[in-house]
């Protein structure tokens, strides 16, 4: 690994601090080589287990989100590229891979190996951590062979997309009955909608207009097939397009695409609040709580909490600007881990866990498994512990192509972050009290646009010189 240091974070509770360290300390021990298996830096994040080097398409997806955050320490696009370099003369991907082997792993449940479509989204968020306009069109005909692909082989007669429930990756959850899921058909809008916004990157205007209707299309055809006015929800639903009664976490994809209107969003956002749901005391479980599946056990997916569903409600909770409630969600959660990593009995091991109970600290279990949870499972706890760290806790939404660091926070705390590496530009931002009031003190090797926004109650947007400067609030 290149020994660059890690951005530091400065935050009023030392143990996220510590948290946050320790992740980039433990992600030396995941970079391996499976056909030696060595730890190397030309090999992929890989959570080994039972002897086998099993990359599975969402964790490398999700995993990019935090670690375009390592100051280029670990490529956050090595396990993508694996996935695009698999890809068949059908343009097929498939969800896991025997890295040692290169060989799909698939299961009699999912037998085309489908997961969820989401490299589009993962390449967007790359493309504004580093700017590299040649990666969007290199691994686009990748993407567009991908999507022709699930076109072909899922996509129905009503527009919306057949697949096995397990798709999601929701392994043991309660809606076998499932013909339409309603994450997959969300996360293909999702797709779609990113797609366009790589053609406009590309500035390749039909291209961006192919994917705008297809999202379009999606769009209109989840929120009058899944939504349901009784529940405020959005289901799964059957073969004969009849919705299952089952509130899973999947019904909050569509947040994440934007598919609900405003009056949709708020309802469906209420669940998160409502203990009789989705608001358990650690957000946010995988089944809503007044299921008859529920238990507080957790049981795998039913009801457990794991960080990766949690990003992507907090990550559609951005997208309807509920920058309060995610906020307030990504905090209590990662107290949920620290609780797990340092448990109050002694007989119990602390770790960071692949998932964790929803009413009270501790992980979750599932009975007769003894592979549930996974211990240090980092491939989506460096979600939590890095990227809401930064992106929700701190606040910062960082674009490198529009030179734009948009600060976002709902009260002013001492905190912020330290040498993160934007391309060649290494920033810093701070707020601390000092006796003339708030003050914001920033470092820059080049100039970029900062907008701070204090809850709405106050926001500013201000060209940033380079070297060192800073600014009271209360003269904003």
């Amino acid at each position: 690994m290149n020994k660059r240091d890690f951005p530091k974070i400065h935050f009023y509770d030392q143990d996220f601090v510590d948290i946050y360290d320790k992740t980039w300390s433990w992600l030396a021990n995941y970079w391996i080589d499976p056909k030696t298996e060595q730890l190397s830096p030309d090999g992929f994040f890989i959570y080994p287990q039972n002897n086998l080097y099993i990359l599975e398409q969402s964790e490398a997806i999700f995993s990019s989100f935090f670690l375009v955050y390592s100051n280029r320490n670990y490529p956050a696009n090595q396990n993508l590229d694996y996935f695009y370099k698999m890809q068949e003369e059908s343009g097929a991907i498939r969800w896991k891979y025997d890295a040692k082997t290169d060989t799909p792993v698939v299961s009699r449940e999912n037998p085309e190996g489908i997961g969820l479509p989401l490299f589009a989204w993962a390449e967007f968020n790359l493309y504004h951590k580093s700017a590299n306009k040649r990666r969007i069109r290199e691994v686009m005909p990748a993407l567009q062979k991908y999507i022709d692909w699930i076109d072909h082989t899922f996509k129905q007669p009503n527009g919306l997309y057949a697949v096995p429930p397990e798709a999601g990756g929701m392994f043991n959850a309660p809606r076998g009955e499932a013909f339409y899921p309603v994450d997959f058909n969300s996360a293909m809008a999702i797709n779609a909608a990113h797609m366009s916004a790589l053609g406009d990157i590309l500035n390749d205007k039909d291209l961006s207009f192919q994917y705008k209707r297809m999202y379009f299309s999606l769009k209109t055809r989840i929120n009058s097939l899944m939504w349901n006015n009784e529940t405020g929800f959005y289901h799964d639903i059957d073969k004969d397009e009849k919705k299952l009664n089952v509130k899973t976490i999947a019904g909050f994809w569509p947040l994440l695409a934007e598919l609900p209107n405003a009056d949709k969003a708020a309802t469906l956002i209420s669940h998160l609040s409502n203990p009789a749901t989705f608001g358990t005391d650690h957000p946010f479980p995988t089944l809503s709580a007044d299921s008859f599946d529920f238990r507080e056990t957790g049981e795998g997916f039913h009801g457990s909490v794991f960080p990766q569903f949690n990003f992507m409600v907090i990550k559609g909770l951005e997208k309807y600007h509920r920058y309060d409630i995610a906020r307030e969600c990504a905090i209590r959660h990662l107290y949920y881990i620290l609780e797990a990593l340092f448990p109050n009995d002694a007989h119990e091991k602390g770790d960071v866990w692949e998932a964790y109970l929803p009413c009270k600290e501790g992980k979750a279990v599932q009975a007769g498994s003894q592979d549930f949870p996974r211990p240090h499972y980092l491939p989506t706890i460096g979600l939590s512990t890095i990227a809401l760290m930064i992106e929700n806790v701190i606040g910062l939404s960082i674009s490198l192509p529009r030179k734009t660091v948009d600060w976002i926070i709902p009260n002013l705390e001492i905190m912020g972050i330290e040498k993160l590496s934007l391309k060649r530009n290494l920033i810093t931002i701070l707020s601390n009290k000092s006796t003339r009031g708030w003050e914001i003190q920033m470092e820059s090797e080049k100039l970029y646009y900062f907008t701070i926004n204090i809850l709405d109650q106050k926001k500013k947007t201000l060209p940033i010189p380079s070297g060192k400067c800073s600014m009271l609030i209360d003269k904003l």
